[in-house]
């Protein structure tokens, strides 16, 4: 006698109709559709045994079922895209949502390259320097006047040349006598030390730091025979073609301070009224 083979659910015989296994059990078409079958996101109807179950996302929809929720048209096997859970061909979802090229006007189409800079995109290929007309791609650039430029073609077209070097200034730079320098060719004419950033000054045109100016041109205190610089606002004394720190101008005897007030000269030694009355 024949061994009974029925629906796992309903029990009825599966004699000679279709039927579906699931976990190594079989169930008839009417009860596997009732138990396990997926409901459609657009018709609202299970998706049945014979049909094509399409999902994304945990969604499912009938074969005929998926399409665009703007144009209708099918998006089996096609790309697409979502907005608010609504499905739309990539040329819909273009349209109403994808950024429009700043120099075309175009559709930036989804999934193609793009560049940004202050709100405005462009296709790769329309985002070109306004020199040249290459495109930039990503490559350093300057923006100038709402329009961009390879750092080549900006170096050419606006940059100052150093004076020095004679080669373009690109960022900072240094202005000495209504001229452009790079800060590294901004050098003292003795020592070659940066000069930017820090006091100096020049002779006959040329810059030097304060301390070269002073070791080769300032005039040395008589007292203390270093430099007397005159820069920045320091005071010193002057007489008789002898120069003196004001801190330094003082008697050589007692050491008081002669600043402002009568003083004797003893061959090359200043002295007080008091300490030179006896001369």
């Amino acid at each position: 006698m024949t061994e009974r083979y029925d629906c796992h659910y309903c029990k009825e015989s599966l004699f000679g109709k279709k039927y579906v296994l699931r976990e190594e059990n079989p169930y008839c078409v009417k009860c596997y559709e009732s138990l396990y079958s997926n409901s459609c996101e657009e018709c609202k109807k299970p998706i049945g045994c014979n049909s094509r179950d399409l999902s994304y996302k945990d969604r499912h929809w009938h074969e005929d079922c998926f399409k665009c929720f703007q144009c209708k048209r099918s998006l089996v096997d096609k790309p697409f895209s979502t907005k608010d859970e609504q499905l739309l061909c990539t040329e819909c979802y273009s349209n109403e949502y994808s950024s429009k090229c700043h120099d075309c006007k175009k559709t930036i189409m989804p999934g193609s390259r793009k560049m940004e800079h202050k709100g405005n995109s462009w296709h790769e290929t329309c985002f070109t320097c306004q020199r040249c007309q290459q495109p930039i791609g990503t490559k350093s650039f300057i923006p100038k006047d709402n329009h961009s430029y390879c750092v080549p073609c900006y170096e050419k077209q606006f940059a100052m040349q150093c004076i020095h070097c004679k080669k373009p200034i690109t960022t900072g730079g240094v202005t000495y006598r209504e001229q452009p320098w790079h800060k590294d060719c901004f050098l003292c004419t003795s020592c070659k030390q940066q000069l930017s950033g820090q006091r100096f000054t020049s002779r006959d045109d040329f810059a030097y730091c304060l301390n070269c100016f002073c070791n080769l041109y300032a005039k040395k205190c008589a007292s203390c025979t270093t430099p007397i610089s005159g820069l920045g606002g320091s005071k010193y004394i002057s007489f008789e073609e002898r120069q003196w720190h004001n801190d330094c101008f003082n008697c050589k005897k007692c050491s008081v301070s002669l600043v402002g007030r009568g003083f004797l000269t003893e061959r090359d030694d200043i002295l007080c009224p008091e300490c030179g009355k006896d001369i």
